[in-house]
C-alpha cells in the first residue's frame, strides 16, 4: 500500500530472489562501515565512500542496502554485539550499571555511536539481544513491563549522552571555559560557583558521575 513505511532492513532478504548471486554480505558491508566511521566520523559514511572501499560500485551497493539509513542501522546494531552479556546476578542495579559501563566503552571505541543512539534508535537483531537481557535483569522486579521497556531506552540514551558530554569537554574550547570558570571561583566572588565545582569534583563522587546518573534514573523510572 503507498506510502506504508518500508520494513526495517533485516525484515527484507539479505539477497535478491532472482539476478545474480551476492558478491558481498551485509556483514561485510557493516564492517567497513563501521571501520570507515572509525577512522574519519560518520561523515564520510556514504554509499560512494562504502562503495569503494569494497571495491565496487555505489549503484551495486544498493543491491544490498536501499538507503544509506539502512547503512547507519546496520552500523549501530553492529556495535550492540559488542557486549558480554552473562547471567544475572540478582542484583539489578549492578547488571544494568555493568551494562552502561561497556555501552561507556563501546561508544567511545565508536565516537560516532551516541548521536545516533539519541536521535535513531534501532532494534536490530544484536539490540534485541540486549533488551531481552536487560528484562531478563528485571524478571523479578515488580515494575510493568511498559517501566522496564522504558528503562531499558533511558539506559542507552543517557550513557550516549554521557559520552558526548565527555567528547564535549574534551575539545580545546571546553577546556578554556572550563578554566575559566575555575578562574572565577578561585577569586571568592562567587561563593556558589565554587561550592558547586567542590561538589562536583571526581573525589567528591567515589561512585562516578554515570552510575550516579543512571542508578537514580531507573530507581525513579521503575519505582
Amino acid at each position: 500500500m503507498a506510502g506504508e513505511p518500508k520494513p526495517v532492513i533485516w525484515m527484507r532478504p539479505e539477497q535478491a530472489p532472482v539476478g545474480r548471486p551476492a558478491e558481498r554480505s551485509r556483514a561485510e558491508i557493516t564492517a567497513v562501515s563501521v571501520e570507515l566511521a572509525d577512522r574519519e566520523g560518520l561523515e564520510a559514511v556514504s554509499m560512494r565512500r562504502v562503495a569503494a572501499a569494497l571495491g565496487t560500485g555505489a549503484a551495486s551497493l544498493y543491491r544490498y542496502v536501499a538507503t544509506r539509513d539502512d547503512l547507519l542501522d546496520l552500523m549501530t546494531d553492529s556495535t550492540a554485539g559488542e557486549y558480554d552479556l552473562p547471567a544475572p546476578s540478582g542484583n539489578w542495579q549492578a547488571d544494568l550499571l555493568e551494562i552502561a559501563h561497556q555501552a561507556r566503552k563501546i561508544m567511545q571505541r565508536h565516537p560516532w555511536l551516541p548521536p545516533l543512539v539519541i536521535t535513531r534508535p534501532t532494534l536490530g537483531p544484536h539490540a534485541i539481544d540486549l533488551l531481552e537481557h536487560v528484562l531478563d535483569v528485571l524478571a523479578d522486579h515488580p515494575a510493568d513491563p511498559a517501566r522496564k521497556l522504558e528503562a531499558f531506552a533511558l539506559l542507552n540514551a543517557l550513557t550516549a549522552l554521557f559520552v558526548q558530554n565527555e567528547q564535549a569537554t574534551a575539545r580545546p574550547d571546553a577546556q578554556r571555559q572550563f578554566a575559566h570558570l575555575h578562574h572565577v571561583a578561585a577569586d571568592g566572588s562567587h561563593p556558589r560557583i565554587a561550592a558547586l565545582l567542590a561538589a562536583t569534583s571526581p573525589e567528591s563522587n567515589s561512585r562516578g558521575p554515570l552510575a550516579t546518573v543512571v542508578i537514580r534514573t531507573l530507581t525513579g523510572v521503575l519505582g
